[in-house]
């Protein structure tokens, strides 16, 4: 699988917050201005051709549905993203988001708390 561009994440997350839908529902779930009915389309189209969204033709009108969960998605890209920039230790990511100050103290102590967690992931 490959990682998507911005503009093909932005049209993900429409249709996994829509379900199986047309291009202008998925527009409906796109922020305000975010892209024009024709980007969208041609984007949708794209992800299509990539394998991430089947579609069907109902009427005159093609309904999308995705074909990775998001889910799924967050989680090949987060170890591409591990691997690649972090040499694969998650131990590397956390000390770079506490050098960057981007991880308090408290929310470092949240995150041991559901390591320890009994039954936890």
């Amino acid at each position: 699988m490959e990682k998507l561009s911005r503009q093909e994440e932005q049209a993900m997350q429409a249709v996994w917050k829509t379900g199986e839908g047309n291009i202008k529902l998925f527009l409906e779930n796109l922020p305000t201005g975010a892209m024009p009915y024709t980007t969208l389309a041609s984007t949708i189209k794209n992800l299509e051709k990539k394998g991430f969204l089947s579609s069907r033709l109902l009427g005159n009108a093609y309904l999308y549905k995705p074909l990775i969960t998001e889910d799924e998605y967050k989680k090949k890209f987060m170890n591409g993203f591990v691997k690649d920039y972090f040499a694969d230790s998650y131990k590397q990511l956390v000390s770079f988001f506490i050098e960057e100050k981007k991880l308090s103290a408290k929310e470092l102590k949240d995150l041991i708390e559901l390591i320890e967690r009994p039954g936890s992931k």
